[in-house]
């Protein structure tokens, strides 16, 4: 049996930063805008590859409430700075309006290393996204769970997506970061692993032979967590709106505890489940919430509805253990009114229809982004209750 100190979860949030005045991302990030994040957050701040991002993360969490709560300050003290600071606060996958080309990289020696090594495809590293860490309870073994895992992925990319631009111009797709990803060494969706002990064999060959320093180099869209007892989902873009993070860290909480439950799902595979699984997550980020996504058993296409239909009828007894029925439900909002993406293109059709240009229209996606970063967080606390919350 589950009990209160299984399934502990944690997010990350990567953040663009824009100058308040003109939108346009700040491609440097100042001293004092950093130092004055510091004070206020502390150990859940970390710098990203390129200045123009941040990231928050959370403490570890026993309850979807104390998760929520978390991001919401976080976000709330990321804003409170970047106002002082003449800055905006960007929750999406992409920035509608940025280059790549110009972006200042963060003075660290493992993003050094990483631009050497990656070139041209490190300096287009221009994405963001929402990263769920959830821990398993002691002696399950999280590349299994991983593994049983992996149909549900190209749902939760569908849900999240939120990156339909790239350099200005309509991608076509409704996740560009997860086709942009694709050009990374050892991303996508892993290959079947038997266990953590074949997992750390596979590490093991990679850092004996200088490809890698540890498994933080491993990128898939879902991974053990390296620092943490965790399996951490990595697919999502990042979500404009808190609720639906929050949201989708409780599905996958709930997905991962369904599978211990039901240690019989997931375990049916043969030679073209990976692929499927690929093809699915091709669909997804072409498609996003419109997507028609293959069915692993029986070959047929079903669309995303049908899909988040089956997972929370599967996780029904999970939610209400964990008493997050209400985040849950809120997903099939998503899909009726459209993720993200499909908001910021209709956002920026409506402007082009009005007259204006391809840059002004892109500007308006921007301050929409804006608008729903700050939308729905608490009244933000004191800089000096925050400082005193992470002593």
């Amino acid at each position: 049996m589950s009990s209160d100190r299984d399934y502990t979860i944690g997010c990350e949030e990567e953040f663009f930063l824009a100058d308040a005045r003109s939108l346009r991302i700040a491609r440097r990030m100042s001293t004092p805008f950093l130092r004055d994040c510091r004070e206020r957050m502390g150990a859940r701040l970390a710098r990203e590859l390129l200045q123009s991002q941040i990231e928050t993360n959370t403490s570890v969490c026993a309850s979807i409430a104390e998760l929520g709560n978390e991001m919401r300050q976080l976000r709330n003290q990321v804003i409170a700075a970047a106002d002082t600071h003449q800055l905006a606060v960007v929750a999406s996958g992409t920035f509608p309006t940025a280059d790549w080309d110009g972006q200042v990289n963060t003075s660290k020696a493992r993003y050094r290393r990483m631009l050497e090594d990656f070139q041209l495809i490190g300096r287009r590293n221009l994405l963001c996204g929402l990263h769920v860490h959830v821990a398993p309870p002691a002696g399950v073994d999280r590349i299994d769970l991983m593994n049983r895992a992996l149909p549900w992925l190209p749902l939760f990319l569908a849900l999240s997506a939120s990156s339909p631009f790239w350099r200005r111009e309509r991608s076509g797709l409704m996740s560009y970061r997860q086709a942009a990803y694709d050009e990374w060494p050892r991303t996508g969706i892993p290959d079947h692993f038997e266990n953590e002990a074949d997992y750390a064999g596979f590490v093991a060959r990679l850092t004996q032979s200088g490809i890698i320093e540890n498994a933080s180099y491993l990128w898939w869209t879902i991974r053990p967590s390296m620092r943490y007892p965790t399996v951490e989902l990595r697919i999502c873009d990042m979500c404009p709106r808190i609720d639906d993070a929050i949201a989708l860290a409780a599905l996958f909480r709930c997905l991962l505890r369904m599978l211990v439950r039901r240690a019989d799902l997931g375990r049916s595979r043969n030679s073209m489940t990976r692929l499927l699984i690929d093809e699915n997550r091709w669909l997804a980020k072409r498609h996003g919430v419109r997507a028609q996504l293959v069915d692993i058993g029986s070959g047929e296409r079903r669309p995303v509805s049908s899909w988040l239909q089956e997972l929370s009828a599967l996780v029904a007894e999970d939610a209400a253990f964990f008493g997050c029925q209400d985040q849950i439900a809120s997903l099939a909002t998503i899909v009726e009114h459209g993720s993200s993406a499909d908001q910021q293109l209709a956002i920026f059709q409506g402007a082009r229809d009005a007259g204006a240009s391809r840059l002004a229209a892109g500007q308006e996606v921007v301050r929409s982004l804006i608008a729903q970063t700050r939308a729905g967080l608490v009244a933000r606390p004191s800089q000096a209750r925050a400082r005193n919350s992470q002593a």
